[in-house]
């Protein structure tokens, strides 16, 4: 005999179906798709950490006194000419450590990756302030995986530091020798009258030599 103030039993609750399951997951997913793919803005996607490292660089280069600028990278086949590039007396550069000078690696946040060496150097001794100033060398790379994609000027008062930027070959591809010879073109009013001094940047040897700019 049952006591007479017992509870009842709670029903079984039974799981939905599959159906249902799979039914709600689509109708999220589907609006989701639509509305992220329609209003998503263009461009690449908000990466904190590399955002964050990017700002980081700028506001210490700032502090440093220096001014970064981006130029892209031309592989002129044949290549150019001292003549086409000078247009005047060439520069005469020479052998320097290598590295980034102690200034410019104290301040970025982290340090970039460079050529070994370079050879073959062509840059005009004089040039203009109001035209830009082309410059050619070849460079070692130590992957056929990878060439060179541009520059990133650094320039403090006289002072003018060249520093390779690297880009992944498409995938099935490969470079036909570690050397890559690059033409990169110095934008018009980069460098104010008067003589200053540029330093491209080698992992085991820079090359360093003078332009008097007018």
């Amino acid at each position: 005999m049952n006591a007479p103030n017992a509870m009842p039993a709670p029903a079984e609750r039974k799981p939905w179906p599959m159906r249902w399951i799979v039914a709600a997951i689509l109708l999220f997913i589907v609006p989701y798709t639509y509305v992220n793919l329609k209003f998503r803005k263009p461009g690449k996607a908000f990466e904190p950490y590399a955002d964050m490292k990017a700002q980081a660089n700028v506001t210490r280069l700032l502090d440093a006194g220096y001014r970064r600028v981006e130029v892209p990278a031309e592989r002129p086949f044949p290549p150019l000419t001292p003549a086409e590039i000078t247009r005047g007396p060439a520069a005469s550069p020479a052998g320097a450590p290598g590295g980034l000078p102690s200034a410019l690696a104290h301040t970025l946040v982290e340090s970039p990756r460079l050529p070994a060496a370079y050879r073959d150097l062509v840059a005009p001794a004089e040039s203009n302030a109001l035209l830009p100033a082309k410059l050619q060398f070849t460079a070692r790379l130590a992957s056929d995986r990878e060439q060179l994609a541009g520059a990133d000027l650094y320039l403090r008062e006289t002072q003018l530091v060249i520093v390779p930027r690297f880009e992944p070959i498409p995938e099935g591809l490969q470079a036909r020798s570690a050397e890559s010879t690059v033409l990169l073109t110095l934008p018009a009013g980069l460098l104010t009258p008067g003589r200053h001094s540029l330093t491209l940047v080698g992992a085991r040897e820079s090359l360093h030599w003078d332009v008097l700019v007018r």
